[in-house]
């Protein structure tokens, strides 16, 4: 089990978070007070937590799994983009990575199965929002001379998973007040 501890500093206007290592905070943004209606963000939000996390959840399993085969990885990131619903609660519809990548000996077919393996079977994250939101993957390499192979899809088929029984729609026959 995980847990996660948050707090709200209402001087600060901010919401904190500590998870189970000791001395590392999360800022994330929190409501501004009634009389500050013009302050601006003070840490990520909530939103953009999700996509971070669901982005490091993913490189982490890319250079655990590079790191086995011995691959000579210069850098390595991932531009997470997240499309919410126009409507509340704003969920996620559709969530995009594009995943960067420069080293040697690096071919483009490996990091896209790499990649693969780690958004379909390995992220908890993306796995637990793969039911939600539609999920989609490019990759791209970069030479050390600056040559890209521009974006690459990585095909995913990730299979869509059903809505558990209690977040199943309502009916009338559920015996709601009309």
């Amino acid at each position: 089990m995980r847990t996660v501890n948050v707090s709200w500093n209402k001087q600060a206007g901010r919401f904190t978070a500590v998870g189970r290592q000791p001395g590392h905070v999360l800022s994330i943004n929190a409501p501004a007070l009634p009389t500050e209606p013009d302050r601006g963000p003070t840490g990520f939000s909530p939103t953009e937590l999700l996509l971070a996390g669901a982005g490091s959840c993913s490189l982490w399993d890319v250079v655990e799994i590079l790191r086995k085969r011995r691959a000579d990885v210069d850098s390595l990131d991932v531009v997470v983009e997240g499309h919410q619903a126009a409507d509340p609660p704003w969920a996620y519809r559709q969530i995009a990575f594009h995943y960067r990548a420069a080293g040697d000996g690096l071919k483009v077919a490996v990091l896209a199965r790499v990649i693969r393996l780690s958004i379909v079977r390995y992220c908890s994250v993306i796995t637990t929002i793969a039911g939600v939101a539609a999920i989609s993957a490019t990759v791209e390499l970069v030479d050390r001379d600056g040559t890209s192979t521009g974006r690459v899809p990585i095909e995913l088929a990730i299979p869509a998973a059903p809505l558990p029984p209690d977040l199943e729609p309502l009916s009338d026959e559920d015996g709601l007040p009309a």
